[in-house]
């Protein structure tokens, strides 16, 4: 996690005056590391969709299901792309609980996860992290990383984990090929956890003021088809795509939340 001679310090490239994802998702979370910036746009999304916080919460709630899922089913191995700001439950934390010996990759691109990373690499003694400051718009970048290299052997089952990130990569900026080029580097036996949001279940106001505060275009809402394109040629595990208050949810808190509450598709995927 050195920085190259030349190249800015994650501090140097935080700006505080625009929102970022994983700030904002911080902020909906409850958490602290955020910006006036990123409290503004929480609040506005907010507005526009009063339940947004419990949706947050949820899509947490189903990452920590599908990694201790995995973990039981014997993977020990998980490449976590857009990992946002370290909190309770981390990847690292609910995989090695299982198995201490589990290693996990981290991927993000905000300078502040950066600035937080050390509390990703807080791995057991068995076990092992590392933390790759990338895109997911690079996967060769992060598939040709030493670091990702030494942390994890792409001959063994791999949990690829895109939760609450593929709807930040635009159409035009093929997430299809994004997907399938991450995937074809990991073994059969692996799997892609990953949640999507949806305004399928949304009322027609709602949707208009959500897509009001989406006015760069950086953030593109999916149906569940549109969904499940994009995890064509993978199998999927049951319960299949459903919303993530609904994933393998038995044991959470009951009543689940409705599925226009939480307006999160999620899924698990094994490689064939």
């Amino acid at each position: 996690m050195t920085v190259r001679s030349g190249e800015p310090s994650a501090a140097d490239r935080i700006d505080t005056t625009v929102a970022h994802p994983a700030r904002r998702y911080n902020y909906l979370l409850g958490g602290k590391d955020n910006f006036a910036a990123d409290r503004q746009s929480g609040d506005a999304l907010a507005a526009a969709m009063p339940t947004i916080r419990l949706a947050a919460v949820e899509n947490r709630m189903f990452l920590q299901r599908a990694v201790r899922f995995l973990a039981q089913q014997g993977v020990r191995q998980f490449l976590d792309i857009g990992t946002g700001i370290p909190t309770a439950d981390n990847t690292h934390e609910v995989a090695q609980a299982i198995d201490p010996s589990a290693r996990v990759v981290y991927v993000d691109n905000d300078p502040i996860v950066l600035a937080h990373a050390r509390a990703l690499l807080n791995s057991t003694p068995e076990g092992r992290t590392a933390y790759l400051d990338a895109d997911l718009r690079d996967p060769e970048r992060i598939l040709a990383h030493p670091d990702l290299r030494t942390t994890i052997d792409l001959d063994e089952p791999v949990a690829l984990m895109l939760v609450a990130i593929l709807h930040f990569i635009r159409d035009d900026e093929a997430p299809k090929t994004i997907l399938d080029r991450l995937v074809a580097a990991l073994p059969s036996g692996s799997y892609v956890v990953a949640s999507h949001v949806t305004w399928e279940y949304l009322p027609p106001e709602v949707t208009a003021k959500l897509e009001a505060n989406n006015r760069d275009g950086r953030f593109q809402a999916r149906s569940t088809d549109q969904f499940a394109d994009l995890l064509e040629g993978l199998d999927l595990v049951e319960p299949g795509i459903v919303s993530v208050a609904r994933w393998r949810a038995d044991d959470a808190p009951q009543p689940r939340p409705s599925v226009q509450d939480v307006s999160f598709n999620g899924a698990v995927a094994r490689v064939v």
